[in-house]
């Protein structure tokens, strides 16, 4: 019997999950589908738009933030060393130690699916068609074909060559989303955007807020469209459940309800914290809940359905980081073929990266090698395919207990000052001071975000740049305070996210979390729970379990009250279960 059905009853399910969209939003994809269903969309979040001009001399642009590729001497000496001690732990010889002078075992892994014979399989991409029929053209054919002119109009916009004729007929499409945004040739005429970066709106002075909603509304309003096959016409008869991570700020979740309520039209909405939905997606109503997606990291306790707020703790790395630690570690063996892979300038790369780092990455001792096919995605050319042998695959993925290895080969984003409206929607916050100017500390630091420096409450989440997964799970159970709930929470660890499906991953976590906990804590033991479910859609099937059950109804937010003025501080409305989002949204605030 499905999971869901044994925790929902059927007739919940037909009645409620019908017309109820559960939304997903993470920082490289969103899941989004009914919650009648049994797994969600995953879509990249990526939106390409089609840039008018010169055509011929376009080239595809990659729009984000102020990215750099380049370490300094010393993040690279600190990831050296990083590899060396791994080395170490999974008794494999060092980063610069020749294979032929050490005794241990050699192990090499064949990749999954590999055909001699037909190397061109599934895992090569192939350039999207970026053209589409003009339909205004055939439109106005259609019109004058009825006043018997159709044949005329053919000959003359026939060129000499033909190719006149062909470039009417067909034209550039205006914006591509999802997985075919990402496989654009480099030399057509667009523009890539991803809205949300790093667990925020990836808002810099080249991307501005209004155009980072924009292109959210774009993206989804597609999904719901094309996926889904939900106009608009027809939202008014659903509801959405909005599953937010525990990265997303008030302002930028009050922009997204807004998004769902004003602009996709849905009747009524509500908001999950996405480490409440995962346990409840996993039975589970006590847990620590250790969230891995692709560019973020978080870790927050939950205690009897509600998320514990001195737990919380993120960390700046996810599965994107370690694709590109397995590059970085192949190019030093000089183990990858002589291509131009760049992961952060050209999307399609990083695709490649992570289909191999999901093959072929794991965790367990000894030396593991793998024969793989490598593609090389270069301007005009189909794509070229290279059958190499990777090695060290089981040190990428360790990156997540030594982050020194996943050196974040970015800047960071700069001061976002469009975050004037600093009223938090959960916490009761409004009485305090803040500074007149609308200045804020830490706004010429160097490049920190300002949400680094956003003067709050305590109970926000922590933001950890070099602490290690292990030891940001040690933390946030130890922070929940009382002895016989860390015990239970030691042995209730929940490892979602895509990450989550990494080989060998649960009994590493396992060991080297008991290893983090400090020697005069009475703790003796740890316990990774195992899944019901897949751990990419776990927390979307939880805000699915979440919106049909009965509790929270209450806590719907009306499109009309919502758009009109909202429920301000006076009228008593507020959720208060947690300090973070969790069955539903706060209170409305006043926009």
């Amino acid at each position: 019997m499905d999971y869901l059905k044994t925790i929902v009853p059927s007739q919940l399910i037909a009645e409620r999950g019908a017309n109820l969209v559960v939304i997903n939003p993470g920082s490289a994809n969103v899941r989004i589908g009914l919650a009648q269903e049994q797994t969600p969309f995953n879509i990249p979040q990526f939106i390409a738009h089609h840039v008018h001009g010169n055509e011929k001399e376009s080239k595809m642009k990659y729009l984000d933030q102020i990215l750099n590729s380049q370490i300094t001497p010393s993040q690279h000496l600190e990831r050296e060393k990083a590899y060396d001690i791994i080395a170490s732990s999974l008794k494999i010889p060092f980063l610069d130690e020749e294979v032929v002078n050490t005794s241990f075992p050699r192990k090499t892994v064949r990749v999954d699916g590999y055909n001699p014979k037909n190397i061109r399989d599934d895992s090569t991409f192939t350039w999207t068609n970026v053209m589409e029929k003009n339909s205004t053209l055939s439109s106005d054919v259609e019109n004058l074909a009825t006043e018997g002119v159709k044949d005329e109009l053919l000959v003359q916009t026939e060129g000499v060559d033909g190719g006149d004729s062909n470039m009417d007929e067909y034209k550039f499409r205006e914006s591509i989303c999802g997985e075919e945004a990402l496989k654009i040739s480099p030399d057509e005429p667009y523009c890539l955007r991803r809205p949300i970066r790093r667990g925020h709106f990836n808002v810099s002075q080249h991307y501005p807020l209004q155009q980072v909603l924009e292109d959210l509304l774009a993206i989804w309003d597609w999904v719901l469209n094309e996926k889904l096959h939900i106009p608009q016409a027809e939202r008014n008869m659903y509801s959405a459940i909005l599953v937010v991570p525990e990265t997303f700020d008030s302002r930028e979740i009050k922009e997204m309800l807004s998004v769902i309520l004003r602009d996709l039209r849905f009747s009524t909405a509500v908001v999950h914290q996405e480490s409440l939905a995962a346990a409840f997606g996993n039975g589970l109503s006590t847990a620590c809940i250790v969230n891995m997606g692709a560019q973020m990291t978080s870790v927050m306790c939950v205690e009897d359905g509600v998320a514990l707020p001195t737990t919380g703790v993120t960390l700046p790395f996810g599965g994107e980081d370690i694709s590109r630690c397995l590059l970085w570690i192949q190019r030093h063996h000089q183990t990858w073929p002589s291509i131009r892979t760049d992961p952060l300038g050209k999307p399609v790369d990083i695709l490649m990266l992570n289909k191999l780092k999901e093959t072929n990455c794991q965790i367990q001792e000894g030396e593991i090698d793998a024969v793989a096919i490598v593609h090389s995605y270069e301007e005009g050319l189909p794509a070229g395919v290279h059958k190499t042998k990777l090695t060290a695959l089981n040190v990428p993925p360790m990156g997540l207990f030594y982050p020194q290895l996943l050196v974040p080969e970015e800047y960071p984003p700069p001061p976002r000052t469009w975050f004037h409206d600093c009223e938090d929607m959960l916490e009761d916050i409004w009485h305090m001071d803040y500074p007149k100017d609308g200045s804020y500390a830490g706004a010429n630091n160097g490049g920190a975000s300002m949400w680094d420096n956003y003067q709050v409450l305590p109970t926000r989440m922590t933001k950890e740049d070099n602490l290690g997964l292990a030891e940001a799970i040690s933390k946030s159970i130890l922070a929940s305070g009382r002895i016989d709930l860390q015990r239970k929470l030691f042995c209730s660890i929940l490892l979602v996210g895509g990450v989550a499906v990494t080989t060998g991953l649960v009994p590493a976590v396992e060991e080297r979390v008991l290893h983090a906990i400090p020697s005069n804590e009475a703790i003796d033991t740890v316990e990774v729970l195992p899944l019901r479910s897949d751990p990419t859609s776990l927390s979307w099937k939880g805000g699915a379990i979440l919106a049909m059950l009965d509790f929270g109804r209450e806590a719907w937010i009306q499109r009309e009250d919502w758009i009109r003025n909202g429920i301000h501080i006076e009228s008593g409305r507020k959720y208060r279960d947690s300090f973070f989002l969790q069955a539903q949204v706060m209170c409305y605030m006043n926009l």
